[in-house]
């Protein structure tokens, strides 16, 4: 059993140092690691969907980097390189995705429930200030409400 657990702990302990070693090339050049870095701020991990494969460990965005990476050695420029994960991926691995017919949901939705939020907020104040007094309400309690509205 003890062998058993050993070799378990083992495999895991050469698993995580197989996993850290893969994240990038061995001498990378400073020029290729800066336009990467740029390009990979600008594209969405699919995995994380919260995070920038710049910023995510997750083997897809390692993948992703690397892909980068390589299309830059090959010349690429960066519009082609969006464009080529745009092709692959769609609109969504943008991190800022594009004004069209198919993202206005994006754009125009959270403006459309601020403003319906305030309006919804609007009619309950007046609402509740149009409201007469409950017929039960005391006479103290109608007086306070006169004080409180003021002169």
């Amino acid at each position: 059993m003890r062998t058993l657990l050993a070799i378990l702990a083992l495999a895991f302990a050469s698993a995580a140092f197989a996993q850290s070693g893969a994240a990038g090339p061995a001498n990378p050049d400073p020029m290729v690691e800066q336009r990467m870095k740029v390009l990979a701020e600008e594209l969405r991990c699919l995995v994380c969907q919260n995070q920038t494969i710049a910023d995510s460990n997750a083997s897809l965005a390692i993948d992703l980097r690397n892909q980068i990476r390589g299309q830059i050695t090959a010349g690429r420029s960066d519009g082609e390189i969006r464009d080529y994960m745009v092709q692959r991926y769609g609109d969504f691995v943008l991190y800022k995705p594009p004004f069209q017919v198919n993202t206005i949901a994006l754009w125009v939705a959270p403006l459309a429930l601020l403003v319906t939020g305030v309006i919804v907020f609007l009619i309950v104040v007046r609402r509740r200030r149009a409201q007469p007094p409950l017929p039960g309400a005391s006479p103290r309690r109608a007086e306070i409400e006169k004080l409180l509205d003021g002169p």
